[in-house]
Formats: structure tokens, sequence, C-alpha cells
């Protein structure tokens, strides 16, 4: 899946938007998805860190590494 076959995903299973960034940045205790520097990094964002970080060559790896890790963590907390 590829970043905006993530996104429908992510709004079709009522995830929060507030809960994730898929722009990268540093948006407080959320995760996030971002493209760097032609890589893909995927980490948590907390009080200006990257927690977690992850980095793929492949958009399509990335993007579902990070779908997996955020139902599994939503999934763990009983948001979802």
């Amino acid at each position: 899946m590829n970043k905006i076959q993530l996104q429908k995903r992510l709004i079709s299973e009522n995830i929060r938007q507030d809960m994730y960034s898929l722009k990268g940045g540093f948006p407080n205790e959320a995760y996030c998805l971002a493209e760097v520097n032609g890589k893909w990094e995927v980490y948590y964002s907390e009080r200006g860190n990257k927690n977690g970080l992850k980095i793929f060559e492949d958009e399509k790896e990335a993007c579902q590494y990070f779908y997996d890790w955020m139902i599994r963590v939503l999934k763990n907390m009983k948001l979802i």
C-alpha cells in the first residue's frame, strides 16, 4: 500500500486522525510516517523526539509497517 491508500484505510477504520501524522514532523504523542531524503521513516513523536525510529527504503514496506504497528498498539490499548 502507498501513503494515499494508507490514509484511506486508517479513515475507513475510524482511527482518530489526531493519533497520527503522514507528513512527519513532531506532533506531540503521534505515530508518524515521513519521507526524508528518499527514505521512509516510521516513528512515535513525543516531546520532539523520534521514538522507535524505523527506516525503510520502500514506501510500500513503510506503510504496511506503520499500519500494522498502529493497529497492534491500538488493540493493546483497547482503543479498537
